[in-house]
């Protein structure tokens, strides 16, 4: 069974699909993916003409302020970055469900229902988180302004439209236990195997 993990960004989706993996389900990270996507020779030419030399630092590392500047106020070019990106992705997914032995295999990605990948899942999982907790978590990981946040959010689907696509919802607010959420939750999809 595929299931689509996702939720907004500060959500926690990785801590569930971390519980998760450690329950026995094989977990694709589609966002760590692609960042490693972005190095292949191919996928790495194509972004160069997109948004130019100073996508990239090195070799080895993004130049993600840049790009988040160049892709987060303009849609278009966005668009273009994702139809370079997504479709590699995609593929490396269908390699990774081909070799895996898992019954459950989850599919994480922030942009689950943005890039219209919904359709290849059987059951979607959507992290929930309320906002202000959502913003201060992505404050602290990524060493960001409120406002450069709220761009991010601004550029993904809205969190209610997400739950309302969802097969199932875990609520991440710190204000209880989210573990055995997911081990309830990991039961009822092993059971429907």
């Amino acid at each position: 069974m595929i299931i689509g993990i996702t939720g907004g960004i500060g959500s926690g989706k990785s801590t569930v699909s971390q519980i998760f993996e450690l329950l026995g389900c094989a977990v694709f990270n589609s966002d760590e993916v692609a960042k490693n996507i972005y190095f292949e020779k191919e996928i790495k030419n194509q972004v160069l003409q997109l948004l130019g030399p100073e996508a990239y630092l090195s070799d080895v590392q993004l130049n993600k302020p840049f790009i988040n500047s160049k892709i987060f106020s303009n849609t278009d070019l966005l668009q273009q970055l994702n139809a370079i990106i997504h479709p590699a992705v995609m593929h490396k997914f269908g390699e990774f469900v081909k070799h895996s032995k898992a019954k459950l295999i989850l599919k994480e990605t922030a942009l689950l229902f943005e890039a219209h990948l919904e359709s290849g899942c059987d059951k979607i999982i959507v992290v929930a988180a309320n906002d202000e907790l959502r913003i201060k978590r992505v404050m602290l990981r990524d060493k960001l302004n409120k406002e450069a946040v709220l761009k991010k959010i601004q550029n993904q689907l809205s969190q209610e439209d997400k739950i309302k696509k969802a097969d199932y919802v875990i609520t991440n607010n710190e204000d209880t236990l989210v573990i055995p959420k997911v081990i309830e939750l990991f039961k009822l999809l092993h059971s429907i195997v």
